[in-house]
């Protein structure tokens, strides 16, 4: 397969691929480095087909296309395959003040309801996204249940831990009031998709995108540490933040990712979705 992918990217470049590598991460299917006619690019490729690589392909077509959000450029793309242009500097965040300053004029975007042009995926996860008028309509029923279905349906969450997130989707607005507007969200910012250096942001990669309230991203950025207080101090300037953001917002909205975290690896991730689930639910 790998051969016969080669050579339709030969064609489609217009150069032979040479210095062929492994690369690191990747939750879908295996992850390459290559060059090609004084270029470097980065190699995607999903032996079984299934279609995430061709939604990556699309959404970051969409950046490209639709906001000023540094990230690799879609060269070509199909179900089983993601070429894209090479995102130079390292991963770990860094350049938090230009991270804040990039994901405000992103958060800025807005649309008319919450969700997207078309369903997404976070790593290799059905993302659900018709568009919805209200907020915590759409983040009950297509983050924290849809997400809780898919994690029991794993057999990686309990019934019970099923059963109190349906409960929550009631209640959110007992904590959560509805944002001001939509906003458009990377989806997926831990320092693994923060690529830098010297104190700039090179390009965010992997993204999960929807319109959402913004704040759902801050809340991810905290869970794994992605930037610290610099961040927050100069996105506060630039956005500001709601009163209950750090009490409320943050570990209701964390829950979405948590239930990723436990459908694609249960463990201790089943846990700490369960402590806010008893918190909040009852």
């Amino acid at each position: 397969m790998l051969d016969a992918l080669l050579a339709k990217l030969e064609a489609r470049l217009g150069a032979t691929p040479a210095n062929l590598r492994p690369l690191s991460g990747g939750c879908v299917g295996e992850v390459y480095g290559l060059e090609a006619g004084g270029e470097r690019y980065a190699l995607k490729v999903d032996r079984q087909q299934g279609g995430a690589l061709a939604v990556e392909g699309r959404m970051l077509d969409y950046l490209e296309r639709r906001t000023a959000l540094p990230a690799p450029r879609a060269v070509a793309y199909d179900d089983g395959y993601l070429l894209m242009t090479w995102v130079e500097g390292g991963g770990g965040g860094g350049g938090e003040l230009h991270a804040a300053d990039l994901l405000a004029d992103l958060h800025d975007l807005s649309a008319d309801a919450y969700g997207f042009e078309f369903d997404t995926v976070i790593a290799a996860l059905h993302q659900p996204n018709p568009w919805t008028p209200r907020w915590l309509d759409f983040f009950a029923e297509q983050r924290v249940v849809e997400m809780a279905k898919q994690a029991y349906d794993a057999g990686n969450l309990p019934g019970e831990l099923l059963r109190r997130a349906e409960r929550l989707a009631g209640r959110l607005s007992d904590w959560l009031e509805e944002p001001a507007k939509p906003g458009l969200v990377h989806g997926d910012v831990w320092s693994g998709n923060v690529m830098g250096r010297g104190g700039r942001i090179t390009g965010f990669i992997d993204p999960a995108l929807y319109f959402a309230d913004p704040e759902v991203e801050l809340a991810f950025i905290t869970l794994f540490s992605t930037f610290g207080d610099a961040f927050f101090s100069r996105y506060a300037e630039r956005r500001g933040l709601s009163p209950q953001f750090w009490d409320a917002k943050r570990p209701l909205y964390n829950l979405y990712p948590l239930l990723v975290h436990a459908r694609l690896f249960g463990g201790g991730y089943v846990s700490q979705a369960g402590s806010i689930l008893r918190r909040f639910a009852g």
